[in-house]
Formats: structure tokens, sequence, C-alpha cells
């Protein structure tokens, strides 16, 4: 699949915003911490990958009812959903000057239905020619995600005869309809039941 970028300008794709709050203190700090140890860019995006993934789990694999969608609260609060999670790297990543994109797929049951649309993002790591798709929901059993800039290790491939769909576009903030669902959600429960089926 070739991936579009949303914006010509790869400068998008490293700026903050009031989700991807990468200027916020919490958020420069991590990013300090998971820094220094890391001798270049590929060595860092890794090791941010993996605390995103690994560090922070997923709200839902763990039974905790909060919903985050706010890179420095996910950190701050250790919990997130896909979306939350991708955040949460996306600002990390972005806070030490590597382009990051928002990216999204549509999900579903073995039969086609209760589709939902899942969060990951896009890295573009210097010398590497392109973007590459990671994704830090968490593994669980069953769900073996990897950080991978040169072949695809993600937790779900799209199973096209049950209507999911990767998404080629690369956005540089947070879809609007993911935002909105994520902002208005009291708990995780209410998110569920009103997550998106489809951009």
């Amino acid at each position: 699949m070739e991936l579009i970028q949303e914006k010509p300008d790869l400068a998008a794709y490293l700026a903050a915003d009031d989700v991807v709050d990468h200027e916020h203190p919490l958020v420069r700090e991590t990013a300090a911490r998971l820094r220094a140890p890391a001798p270049d860019a590929y060595a860092y995006a890794k090791a941010a990958y993996e605390f995103v993934r690994d560090a922070i789990p997923h709200s839902h694999d763990a039974g905790d009812m909060r919903v985050t969608w706010r890179a420095s609260d996910v950190i701050a609060r250790r919990t997130g959903i896909c979306h939350a999670k991708a955040h949460a790297l996306a600002a990390l990543l972005r806070a030490e000057g590597v382009p990051t994109a928002l990216c999204y797929q549509r999900l579903a049951d073995d039969d086609g239905s209760n589709a939902v649309i899942h969060g990951l993002v896009a890295v573009r790591l210097p010398g590497r020619g392109g973007w590459a798709r990671q994704d830090p929901r968490g593994n669980r059993p069953g769900v073996d995600a990897q950080f991978s800039p040169d072949g695809e290790r993600l937790a779900f491939a799209v199973r096209p005869e049950f209507s999911e769909v990767d998404y080629p576009v690369l956005y540089a903030a947070p879809h609007p309809v993911v935002l909105r669902a994520l902002r208005a959600a009291p708990d995780r429960p209410y998110l569920w039941r009103t997550l998106p089926g489809a951009l």
C-alpha cells in the first residue's frame, strides 16, 4: 500500500497541538530520559515505541475505565486505547525531531460486523526514504506488534474479506471523527459504543 501524506510539508508532522502536545514538560522529560541512552534516531524511535507499547497498558486489556486522548495525559495516567497511545508515541517522537503521522485501519469481527477504527502511527526515520507504520497498542496473546521500519509488524493485518481496510492517508493531526468520540466519552464503555466504524 502506498502511504499518502495529507500535508505536503514534512514540518506538519513535527508540529505540536492540544492533542500531540510534545511541548508539555512531562512529554519533554520522558523523551529526554528515553533519548539519553539512544545513540541515534532509530534507537530513540524504538525506545519510545517500546515505552508506549509496554509501559502504558491498553485500557481495554487492563480493564481501565478511564479515557485519555491528550499525549501528556496518556503518559501521566499510564492508560489509553490505541488512539491515545498513538498520540503519546507521536508526541514523544516529534519531541525529538522524528516526523510522525497518525494513521488508521478499519477492523471488524470475523463476520464483518462491529467495525471500528484502529489508530496507529507512521514514522519517517532519517536515511530510510519513506514512511513506516508502527502499532503501539500493546501486545497480548495473539497480538505481537514490533518496532520494524523495514517491514510492518503491526498488531492486526487487515482482512478485506471482512471489509477491513488500511487507510493510506497519513494525518498530521488526529482525525476529527476519532477525536470527537474520545473527547466526548466519560468512560471506556461509553467510548466503545461511540467509536466510529469508518473515516
